[in-house]
């Protein structure tokens, strides 16, 4: 019996070849689909599991009085919570800051010698692998950091410098802002299968010429914020009671501080295997993904797989009649329901299965692309649960999709199918109707989405920022120890010679990357309480012009004036946050008074407001300096004039080499560091838009097949209108009109829909457009094309079709 199953299924997939192509190929691109998809959502969800005793791992974090988040503490905030907190087993630090972004890296061994600028590199307590999980490929992660200048590597970084042989032991000169110090390599470490919210290359021990000084003279409970904190609870202690001892702890070593400097916060602990997904505060360690970008994704997959489904219900049920005949016959034989129900189920299930092979097929050659799509490198089964997952699904789609035609096909009566009097049903033709609405609901909302992002990227790329970003190269001299005027002043003049290059400046830091120093200032004649924290950046005197700010009133800063070293200049935010007017706020002064440090600056000038940061937040009080707070020989900044970039980028590495020998040539452009900030954005969009041509893609082939059977249906009616003078023009309307009409009642549900889900997307942006009426009739416009275009084609081809044929045997 189930070999005849067999045959009466391949004889019929064989027999309809094209009805069969379009579900077996429809059905399949849903299941790659879903696959690529669900691989994205494993990998992105598999952040910080690894970690022995994890659920135990907290981080530490903050927020202020008015909600706004921060993902770092003191620096005696984690001895302090494990000396006086009996809930805590460990704690550790990691450190970072802009300055240390970046290091250069040396080894040398005879004759050979390498150096790279590397990224991602962290100092960090010597406690650090006591608390999170490493896969140690060489030395032992118990006690890789307990001596001075110790290093751990990435098995990459490992490459890069020492091949394929054991480093540990061996020495790397690494140039930091405060001078060239030798680390020992004490491990190497493999992340290709552990993913962490800590993207590292390479680690540092605290305890080091270069910083632990410093560090060690953290001793203060509210200044220099820096020191990110994670503990390790002891088993069995209660997260939700520890975290309300916090506060109290906080409040005990901080609290009068935090009261004479006029603010207040608190600690709140975030479980380390949730930050990657669900935190998003500022000074995060790296972007992090975001729960609601996987749980859109995860939509778009289910309801492209359900479109899949439904264009294999639909042209089942479609070409029911075909098999009507067969079915009365089959029941007069003495078939039973159960056993027509188990054949037309078991034909689902051989067509699925042929799809979930092709499935397999499409996404393994799909992944390389949608690796580049995603910037990743997953890998086809790196999660072996995924095929039991995508099988299993399989399975599901084949019962749900073979179900309806299985129960409807088998429940015809032989006596009115012989006699042919059950050519359709009302209800099958509504629920093939209600299907297709549903199909391009799901399509319109798509497509809706996919433009307004499109429209919110764009209002990134062409926002007024305030200042100009376009032709601004940017040379990092605070990689090297050496940032200083004496090496500055030269570099300038040199870059002064070429034509290309209009004006040079200089500053501790730029906008588009973060700027964390930052004081808290009140205005003159004002109380201490009235404090407004002001970020500082400090600046050469042809800083404001060279990157093309607007001054509003008073001046920039001039070597003509001695007193600008006791000057600041403030952007419009920060002025109306001290309650000065921006036109009489000239001369007027600010104070801080904060850790034993009283002081107080002249306002010298007013810029008109410029966004530093990404548009994902406000403009924040900014003020320049001439070097008060910071180094300003950090970045060196040229504004350019030419079309050449390669041969301008040729000549500055020139000029840096003459004067910076031995230290690599690295540059950036304003506008590029700019766009960085919106790269999770514009992989999401890439994404978005790719699927949503998918899923018009499985609707069309579904109304393809759709047409082409109502075509065939219709194809005397349509021989006798041709006879009696109606044109192709007549029977292509004739044919198309009802589709279209389903596309129009498509448009109409998705439109509220669509319009509701995206504004609430548009409120993670402090700035975004506005829904507008084009967008919705874009949309409605291009799914009322595409669905025109793939009607069309059958309705022609029908039209065309010679009447006599068709007429011949009436």
């Amino acid at each position: 019996m189930i070999k005849n199953y067999f045959k009466i299924a391949f004889r019929d997939l064989s027999r309809n070849k094209a009805f069969s192509f379009i579900n077996i190929f429809g059905l399949a691109v849903g299941l790659a689909t879903c696959l690529l998809i669900m691989l994205y959502i494993f990998d992105e969800s598999s952040y910080d599991k690894h970690h022995k005793d994890g659920d135990r791992v907290f981080r530490i974090i903050s927020k202020n009085a008015k909600g706004e988040g921060w993902a770092a503490g003191p620096g005696p905030l984690a001895e302090g919570l494990k000396n006086e907190l009996p809930d805590v087993e460990q704690s550790t630090r990691l450190l970072t800051f802009p300055d240390i972004a970046t290091l250069l890296l040396k080894y040398e061994h005879g004759a050979e010698s390498k150096q790279f600028f590397e990224t991602n590199g962290y100092y960090v307590d010597s406690t650090f692998f006591k608390i999170f999980t490493y896969d140690f490929i060489y030395g032992n992660a118990a006690t890789a950091l307990n001596e001075p200048n110790s290093t751990v590597i990435s098995k990459e970084l490992a490459g890069k410098f020492f091949g394929s042989e054991n480093p540990v032991g061996k020495s790397i000169l690494i140039t930091t802002p405060f001078g060239e110090f030798n680390y020992t390599v004490k491990g190497v470490f493999s992340s290709e299968k552990n993913k962490s919210h800590i993207p590292a290359n390479f680690l540092l021990t605290m305890r080091n010429t270069d910083m632990w000084n410093w560090v060690q003279n953290q001793t203060r409970w509210t200044t220099n914020n820096i020191f990110f904190t994670y503990v390790k609870l002891k088993e069995g202690a209660n997260p939700q009671a520890f975290e309300k001892k916090l506060n109290p702890f906080f409040d005990k070593h901080a609290g009068a501080d935090m009261k004479a400097a006029g603010f207040s916060k608190t600690l709140f602990i975030q479980p380390v295997k949730d930050i990657y997904l669900h935190s998003d505060i500022e000074n995060e360690l790296s972007a992090n993904g975001n729960i609601n970008y996987l749980y859109i994704l995860g939509s778009i997959g289910a309801f492209i797989l359900m479109i899949a489904c439904i264009n294999f219900m639909n042209l089942s049920t479609a070409r029911s009649q075909k098999r009507a005949k067969e079915v009365g016959v089959r029941k007069v034989m003495g078939a039973e329901k159960s056993s027509l129900i188990r054949q037309f189920l078991g034909e689902s299930f051989i067509m699925c299965m042929l799809s979930l092979v092709l499935a397999i097929m499409l996404s393994w050659l799909l992944l390389p692309v949608f690796n580049n799509l995603t910037q990743k490198n997953m890998q086809p089964f790196e999660h072996p649960v995924l095929l039991l997952w995508v099988t299993c699904l399989t399975l599901i789609t084949g019962l749900l999709a073979g179900l309806y035609p299985a129960f409807y096909l088998s429940s015809f009566k032989p006596i009115s199918v012989l006699k042919g009097k059950i050519l359709n049903s009302f209800s099958a033709t509504a629920i093939r109707k209600g299907l297709v609405v549903f199909q391009f609901t799901i399509s319109v909302c798509l497509i809706l989405g996919a433009i307004v992002i499109w429209q919110q990227l764009n209002l990134f790329k062409n926002q007024q920022l305030g200042f100009t970003k376009e032709q601004k190269i940017v040379l990092p001299m605070q990689k090297s120890y050496k940032n200083s005027e004496t090496n500055y002043t030269p570099l300038k003049n040199e870059l002064l010679q070429n034509p290309a290059v209009k004006s040079v400046t200089v500053g501790s830091t730029y906008p588009g990357i973060p700027d964390l120093n930052d004081m808290l200032f009140y205005a003159e004649g004002k109380a201490a309480s009235d404090l407004v924290d002001i970020h500082l950046a400090a600046i050469e005197n042809d800083y404001i012009k060279t990157l093309g700010m607007t001054v509003v009133s008073g001046r920039s800063f001039s070597k003509e004036f001695t007193g600008d070293s006791a000057g600041i200049i403030l952007n419009e935010t920060a002025i109306k946050q001290l309650g000065y007017d921006p036109n009489s706020a000239i001369g007027k002064k600010i104070q801080y008074d904060f850790a034993g440090n009283h002081g107080l600056f002249q306002i010298t000038g007013v810029v008109k407001n410029f966004n530093f940061e990404s548009l994902h937040t406000d403009i924040k009080p900014c003020g320049f300096t001439t070097g008060a707070f910071a180094n300003k020989y950090g970045y060196v900044i040229a504004s350019v004039n030419t079309n050449n970039y390669p041969q301008l980028i040729k000549d500055v590495e020139k000029s840096w080499n003459k004067l910076n020998a031995g230290t690599p040539f690295l540059y950036s452009f304003i506008d590029q560091d700019f766009q960085r900030n919106y790269e999770k954005e514009r992989r999401t969009s890439n994404i978005i838009v790719y699927f949503t041509i998918i899923a018009i893609l499985i609707a069309c082939l579904g109304l393809f097949g759709l047409a082409a059977f109502s075509a065939e249906q219709r194809t005397k009616e349509i021989g006798i209108r041709k006879v009696l003078g109606a044109s192709v023009t007549d029977v292509t309307a004739l044919l198309s009109k009802d589709f279209i009409k389903l596309i129009i009642v498509a448009i109409i549900i998705a439109s509220p829909i669509a319009w509701y889900c995206m504004d609430k997307w548009l409120q993670n942006f402090a700035y975004r457009i506005t829904i507008s009426w084009w967008m919705f009739a874009a949309a409605g416009s291009l799914a009322v094309i595409v669905a025109l275009m793939t009607v069309s084609f059958q309705a022609i081809k029908a039209a065309i079709a010679n009447p006599v044929k068709s007429l011949r045997t009436e």
